[in-house]
């Protein structure tokens, strides 16, 4: 579905040059579930802006469905963004202003969804992250977890290809964490694509593949075996 191919990222400080990315390689196929791991500086975020095109590598080839998107325009990257990918961010990035339906019908009014079409696509996407009680309730009149539920439902409003989540569960309590990873399970289970990037070794056993990273190079990538608490959880979802 994806391949990173010889993929770097530089940056400068003056003329110090810096590879944030540095030769990544990597292929996802549809339906998996990825762990990304590694320390600060490691290039995490490198790595899930550019898979998400909100950034460009500076060498290195981009193919999405086998079409190389590496060295397309602002614009058609835009289009790409939208209709490809979903996005979940630590901070959750709602718009305060609205509440939690007119949040998730912010991706369909970029594509151009008619009203009503919006309106439906919303109300079931928070009935089924277990929202449907707060269509109607703003941001801070939210939990941390309800904001990232609403989160999570706007990142899936235009059946995105890949679901890119950015350390989701770094401002959530304990049990709050758990809540989402299951969700992440339960969307990954009925066939979303998911890469996830964290610093928290018991957050990424959730995922089916660990890929860790290191000054920029990936220096191992390898199927997890899920270990007992995340599997009985999944099993009883």
């Amino acid at each position: 579905m994806i391949k990173l191919q010889n993929i770097t990222k530089q940056y400068y400080m003056g003329e110090i040059e810096i590879n944030a990315l540095d030769d990544v390689t990597l292929a996802i196929e549809r339906g998996e579930f990825i762990s990304v791991m590694g320390p600060s500086g490691s290039g995490k975020s490198t790595l899930l802006n550019i898979l998400g095109v909100l950034d460009q590598p500076t060498f290195g080839t981009y193919l999405l469905e086998d079409v190389d998107i590496t060295d397309l325009s602002d614009r058609e990257l835009a289009r790409i963004r939208n209709r490809h990918f979903g996005f979940i961010f630590q901070s959750y990035n709602l718009f305060p202003e609205l509440n939690a339906l007119e949040n998730v019908m912010v991706p369909l009014a970029y594509a151009k969804k008619p009203k009503a079409e919006r309106i439906k696509r919303a109300e079931e996407l928070l009935q089924m992250v277990g929202m449907s009680h707060r269509l109607k309730h703003f941001p801070n009149q939210l939990s941390g977890g309800e904001q990232q539920r609403v989160a999570i439902a706007r990142a899936l409003a235009n059946n995105p290809t890949l679901l890119l989540a950015d350390e989701p569960t770094g401002n959530l309590a304990t049990d709050q964490g758990k809540e989402i990873m299951e969700l992440l399970c339960e969307l990954n289970e009925q066939g979303t694509t998911i890469v996830i990037v964290t610093h928290d070794p018991s957050i990424s056993l959730y995922g089916k593949r660990l890929v860790k990273l290191q000054d920029g190079k990936i220096i191992s990538d390898e199927a997890l075996k899920p270990s007992a608490e995340p599997a009985q959880r999944r099993s009883s979802s």
